[in-house]
């Protein structure tokens, strides 16, 4: 187990899937299943990593952003597979999320998604890796009863990503005054 410096993810938290992606999450790194009630682990990444110690300034600019944003429902239903293995669902639709990363981006372009090592930043949740017995098929079998998932995307979370410290460091509503 290595240990991580932390760092910050703007993300939209689906709780329908957290008990699902807390297991996991413990059976790769138990140091970064959270205590804190308010922490999703099942979510959907906008922007990271983030910066490790925004600013009021930074922290009203995301405001201004989420209350720009109306909420939206999404749909996760369909288990695909990234080239390097990485099992996810994607959301649908994928428009109102990319507006999201987008606008971060736009906001914050000293942290570009995933630190810029992707070009089309493609809205998912992760659930998974390609291993042996791990394949898309048996993870869209442990989720039958699961999928599809429908919710109301209507919130940012800013959480905070370390071993033995995973937690909300501040949260958004979608189309209000922060």
């Amino acid at each position: 187990m290595s240990r991580s410096p932390g760092h910050t993810v703007l993300a939209v938290g689906v709780p329908d899937l957290d008990d699902h992606v807390r297991t996991r999450t413990a059976h790769y790194d138990a140091s970064f299943v959270s205590a804190d009630p308010a922490f999703v682990h099942a979510h959907v990444t906008l922007l990271a990593p983030w910066m490790a110690n925004p600013t009021t300034s930074d922290l009203d600019e995301v405001g201004r952003i989420a209350a720009a944003t109306a909420p939206f429902d999404m749909r996760l239903a369909r288990v695909d597979t990234f080239p390097d293995g990485l099992i996810h669902l994607r959301p649908e639709p994928e428009a109102p999320l990319r507006a999201l990363t987008a606008a971060l981006s736009a906001a914050f372009p000293d942290h570009p998604p995933y630190g810029g090592r992707f070009g089309d930043v493609r809205p998912h949740l992760t659930l998974d890796a390609v291993a042996d017995g791990i394949t898309p098929e048996t993870v869209a079998a442990e989720l039958r009863d699961l999928l599809p998932v429908r919710q109301r995307v209507d919130r940012i979370d800013l959480q905070w990503w370390a071993n033995h410290d995973c937690r909300v460091l501040a949260s958004w509503k979608l189309g209000q005054p922060a």
